[in-house]
């Protein structure tokens, strides 16, 4: 059993954040991971960072920010973010100079109390603080936290954007008349079945999940290549999106169906789910992971990950592509540089939300939309509410004289916000639940609010507070919701954090 003052689970940016900000703090502090890299989504494939408001951008964030741009020698924000191994490059060297001892392959077993300590296959581990920074919330889970998955119902707490959404025109949504059956009645891959919960009704979806695929047109890139298990028969639903397109005048360009716009170091892409048809998997496939055990799990990533590569071989190659797409795509690969260990693409699937804790404090969208002021505020947030897709689905079009079935996308939703307060309350679980946990990711706050919140930028410094605040615990002896506030902010504000604009 390895006695530590800090355990943190998940090597996520926020993760390593809060295990190097303890650490700085002299606290014995061990990491675990997973799987085989640190860094989460931003060493794993999401290099365009999304900041919204620059003004809020402050401790472990802005610190990552500069190490970035020391890294090109260019100033903070000329890229819009740093290539994978780059990242990652930068998390490691923090972790080593601070000290934290990193241990890999090490998913969560079972939690012992609330919490004493808890096992892995690399052993058992005990400490007095712990903090779950995976994008699971696995260990909150396990210790007996309370928490939500999906959406929630417009009813809960009065949240204009809660609950299934309308479907409407727009760049995310699929085009009208495509129909979701083959020939036979039955119905096309990569579209669910079932009918959609009422306009503003819970359903438990959770945002699309996807593999954000770093690219490049470096002479040494892997080209995209027909997977083994390449099904000719799941890509049709595509081809009908093609062909509707075609027969309307439409002409799709490549970098707007998975973002080919340069906008990394040394001339690469970061792939971003875009338009109706992306990388991202539409087919409430996502919608069971946050609950699911080790091997369903893993056949979900699979899921997604196959997507990916199949996605951007139907793109270069089928012949119901415009070849205006299969000719640029065939500029673009796999960058030989990134990724080697996981054949060149990405090691972290994007989990954009999963699970989220029911904390001492529970952030909804009015505290985004109408700024609410927090005593115990321990970071700031700004971008806007972000929804990506939640479902491609089908319903009938009541057109005379009989009805039409057509294939729907919904969710989506982008809404502003102005510079919003975040609570050090909403990182910590009810007292009578747990008093030695904080929650930097799957922090207190409902569907809405939390797809504001989900930035990496939020997460780093939102773990570099759960750092600052474990050691604080750790020094005084006290439960994690008795920590003084005032002490943890006057810390964060001397490491730059901005608390208020």
């Amino acid at each position: 059993m390895r006695q530590a003052e800090l355990v943190v689970y998940g090597a996520t940016s926020a993760g390593v954040c809060a295990a190097v900000a303890a650490a700085r703090r002299g606290l014995d502090t061990v990491l675990l991971e997973p799987g085989r890299h640190v860094g989460g989504m931003t060493s794993g494939g999401l290099g365009y960072t999304d900041i919204g408001d620059a003004r809020v951008l402050g401790g472990m964030a802005a610190e990552f920010r500069q190490a970035v741009a020391d890294a090109y020698g260019v100033p903070p924000g000329h890229y819009a973010g740093p290539e994978p191994h780059v990242a990652e490059r930068i998390f490691l060297s923090w972790l080593e100079r601070a000290g934290v001892e990193v241990v890999y392959d090490a998913p969560l077993r079972s939690v012992d109390g609330r919490i004493s300590r808890l096992s892995t296959p690399q052993g058992g581990y005990a400490a007095g603080v712990f903090v779950d920074a995976s994008y699971e919330g696995d260990l909150l889970a396990a210790a007996g936290v309370g928490y939500r998955v999906g959406r929630e119902d417009r009813s809960l707490h009065g949240e204009r954007f809660a609950g299934r959404r309308e479907v409407v025109p727009g760049m995310h949504t699929f085009p009208p008349w495509i129909s979701p059956f083959r020939a036979d009645g039955t119905l096309l891959p990569q579209v669910a079945d079932g009918p959609m919960a009422e306009v503003g009704a819970g359903d438990g979806g959770v945002m699309s999940y996807g593999y954000r695929v770093c690219m490049s047109t470096a002479p040494d890139r892997i080209p995209f290549e027909r997977r083994p298990g390449y099904d000719e028969e799941h890509w049709e639903l595509g081809r009908r999106l093609f062909r509707h397109w075609r027969e309307q005048g439409v002409e799709p360009r490549a970098g707007r169906l998975v973002g080919l716009e340069p906008n990394l170091p040394n001339g690469k892409a970061d792939g971003n789910s875009l338009g109706p048809f992306s990388l991202s998997v539409l087919d409430r496939s996502a919608w069971s992971y946050p609950d699911a055990g080790p091997a369903e799990r893993e056949r979900i990533r699979l899921h997604h990950l196959h997507h990916a590569q199949d996605l951007l071989y139907f793109l270069s190659h089928d012949l119901e592509v415009p070849e205006s797409v299969r000719a640029e795509l065939a500029r673009w690969g796999l960058p030989a540089d990134e990724f080697a260990d996981t054949g060149h693409l990405p090691h972290q699937l994007y989990v954009r939300e999963a699970r989220r804790m029911l904390g001492e404090r529970h952030l909804t969208e009015h505290d985004l939309v109408q700024g609410t002021r927090h005593s115990d505020v321990v970071a700031m947030g700004s971008y806007h509410l972000d929804v990506r897709e939640v479902q491609r689905t089908w319903r009938w079009v009541y057109e005379h004289p009989d009805p039409v079935p057509m294939v729907v996308t919904e969710g989506y939703l982008s809404a502003g916000v102005a510079p919003y307060q975040i609570p050090y309350s909403a990182l910590v679980p009810r007292r009578e639940e747990c008093a030695n946990l904080l929650v930097p990711v799957c922090v207190s706050a409902s569907h809405v609010a939390f797809s504001s919140i989900r930035m990496e930028v939020q997460y780093q410094m939102l773990g570099h507070a759960a750092g600052l605040a474990a050691a604080l615990a750790v020094r005084s002896g006290a439960a994690v919701q008795d920590v003084d506030v005032a002490a943890l902010q006057d810390e964060l504000a001397a490491a730059g954090q901005v608390l208020s604009l």
